[in-house]
């Protein structure tokens, strides 16, 4: 992509939980931009967002809306970004696209900025941004595979309503309160919103995020089983994942069992982490110090606390990373990209 002193800029699914993210992240850290356009599908056209200051009226996505764009964000699902995501490439756009459309196609780089930026240069006009649980954990993870290699991972997820979007996070609070006020309790959108069975999310935790596979495990789960490797480039590396969701509206917290090719020192885990750029280390256990979803939100960091040993296996070592999924898990980790490329 060529450097310029401002670009012209299109967010596609400007009026959901992530594209609202990337506006504001983009208005806030002054992004170089020369003209903005706000695009979503149609029901959701006409809609007025303000962006310093401006009132910016919401124009349907199609193809000829990326004309003379130089880069484009997309959040706005899969089947959209298939849709118009070559459109705007053929038209001379840059796409960061937040879905899972590309994130496996072997000709588009798969790209967290603090493990493989050098991917994003590769691009063919398309960089994928990782799945939100994946993202926090490859952040974290990085130092110590460079530093130890890692032969096993084991991951379990207590993810967010919020990843499942806005509806999920009206459907969860609209729960709660019927759950307090001693209602009935029906849910409407979750565990996947295209399947008929729905389950009550309120004072909860559902097995369960996206599809199941004929394996048993789902595709958030292969998902992080088979960005890990791609985002690592290790084939070798053994991962495995249970995603539950949880009744927090913002901010993934995940129990990360390691195992590391070579031994380590306790203490050069917890330096290596806190010297990894993106990353905070949040690890005092004896005065009740460690990362949690409340603290995450609104922040674009990834947090790692409960460092500790594992108590049977010699290299086997657990960590707890908590990132705010809208976040770093998507929107920050998108402007980001976009923010390397334009130095």
């Amino acid at each position: 992509m060529q450097i310029k002193s401002s670009y012209n800029v299109a967010v596609v699914g400007a009026t959901g939980a992530v594209g609202t993210q990337i506006l504001r992240l983009i208005e806030e850290r002054n992004f170089p931009i020369n003209q903005l356009k706000c695009l979503s599908s149609a029901r959701s056209a006409g809609t007025k967002v303000v962006f310093k200051g401006q009132e910016i009226t919401v124009e349907e996505a199609k193809p000829e809306s990326f004309e003379g764009i130089d880069i484009a964000w997309f959040s706005a699902g899969g089947s959209v970004s298939k849709q118009l995501a070559p459109a705007a490439v053929e038209r001379g756009a840059l796409v960061i696209d937040n879905t899972n459309a590309y994130r496996m196609d072997p000709e588009v780089p798969l790209v967290v900025p603090e493990v493989n930026m050098n991917k994003a240069k590769e691009n063919k006009g398309i960089i994928a941004n990782p799945n939100c649980s994946t993202i926090q954990m490859v952040a974290a993870l990085k130092p110590l595979k460079d530093r130890f290699g890692i032969d096993r991972l084991i991951v379990s997820t207590y993810q967010a309503v919020s990843g499942a979007g806005s509806r999920a996070i009206n459907d969860l609070l609209n729960q709660t309160k019927a759950a307090l006020e001693g209602k009935e309790v029906k849910g409407e959108i979750l565990p996947v919103g295209s399947l008929p069975k729905k389950h009550q999310m309120a004072f909860n935790a559902i097995p369960q995020i996206d599809v199941f596979g004929e394996n048993g495990f789902t595709l958030e789960e292969m998902k992080m089983i088979r960005e890990t490797k791609k985002i690592f480039d290790d084939n070798e590396i053994a991962v495995s994942a249970t995603c539950v969701r949880i009744p927090v509206v913002s901010g993934h917290s995940e129990s990360v069992y390691i195992e590391t090719k070579e031994d380590f020192d306790l203490e050069e885990v917890k330096e290596l982490l806190a010297k990894a750029p993106g990353v905070v280390l949040v690890d005092n256990p004896s005065e009740q110090v460690y990362p949690l979803a409340t603290d995450a939100v609104g922040k674009l960091e990834v947090f790692v606390g409960r460092v500790r040993r594992d108590v049977a296996v010699a290299r086997g070592l657990h960590l707890w990373i908590v990132s705010d999924n809208l976040l770093k898990g998507a929107a920050w980790n998108a402007v980001q990209i976009a923010e390397n490329l334009t130095r």
